[in-house]
């Protein structure tokens, strides 16, 4: 219970900057992923996948994983990045009695809160659109969250070592861009050469796009990935370890 309190003590402060600001965040959150929907599942393919659903079915799980990430990581990072080096207030927060543990999952729940309002708002909208395929299960609850943690942890990992702002836009540059079009998010990563296979699936983002996307078409793929699931987990992990590892040895 003390952790807990904690976390809630930790996390109050941007659980208020969102209810302040949930009418802007909430339209920055899902219009992204809207027209990536319009544009790649209605502009550029249509008709069946090689897994026997269309291809917007196909890619609106994928769009729900690159929404997890989009949301969940610059949700973290830029909310961070400006306590830190604007504010400063984040340093004041560091000499409260609070752990480290709580520190870290505290500053991540606006990313997880966030991710979820707009995962959850797109795949609404993927149901009405998709009946027949789509379906929605605790599993894929439970993929999305997963998800959505892991993410804001990275946001959280980036802010921390970032040294300006303009270190972020580097680090989302050369990291999360890339991630955005190449893991498996608007095409199957089985069909590339197995080199290029073997690099993507050293991204989080795969994974958690594989996993979605079995929890959302289980007709269409019948066998969940879970040694993808557990990758993903193991992500999560090593991002809070690293967390816990900076804020530890005041690397921020």
């Amino acid at each position: 219970m003390t952790f807990l309190k904690e976390v809630y003590a930790v996390a109050w402060g941007d659980m208020r900057f969102l209810r302040h600001n949930f009418l802007s965040i909430l339209i920055m959150s899902i219009m992204s992923p809207i027209l990536y929907l319009v544009a790649f599942g209605y502009g550029l393919r249509t008709g069946s996948t090689d897994i026997g659903v269309s291809y917007v079915a196909f890619v609106i799980p994928g769009i729900v994983a690159l929404s997890s990430l989009s949301s969940a990581f610059s949700s973290t990072s830029t909310r961070m990045n400006v306590q830190r080096l604007y504010y400063k207030s984040f340093d004041e927060m560091m000499m409260c009695p609070l752990s480290l543990s709580a520190i870290v999952v505290g500053k991540c729940m606006l990313g997880l809160v966030r991710g979820l309002i707009s995962c959850g708002l797109l795949y609404a909208i993927g149901l009405c659109l998709e009946p027949g395929d789509l379906v929605l299960s605790p599993l894929f609850i439970l993929c999305v969250v997963c998800s959505c943690m892991v993410f804001s942890l990275l946001g959280m990992s980036a802010a921390l070592l970032a040294k300006s702002h303009q270190s972020m836009g580097t680090f989302s540059s050369l990291i999360i861009l890339p991630m955005t079009f190449l893991c498996g998010t608007f095409f199957s990563v089985s069909s590339l050469d197995p080199v290029f296979q073997g690099i993507l699936y050293c991204l989080p983002l795969t994974h958690a796009s594989q996993c979605i996307r079995a929890a959302a078409l289980p007709e269409a793929i019948p066998e969940f990935p879970w040694i993808s699931l557990v990758v993903l987990l193991a992500f999560g992990v090593a991002f809070f370890l690293l967390n816990h590892y900076l804020l530890k040895t005041r690397k921020v």
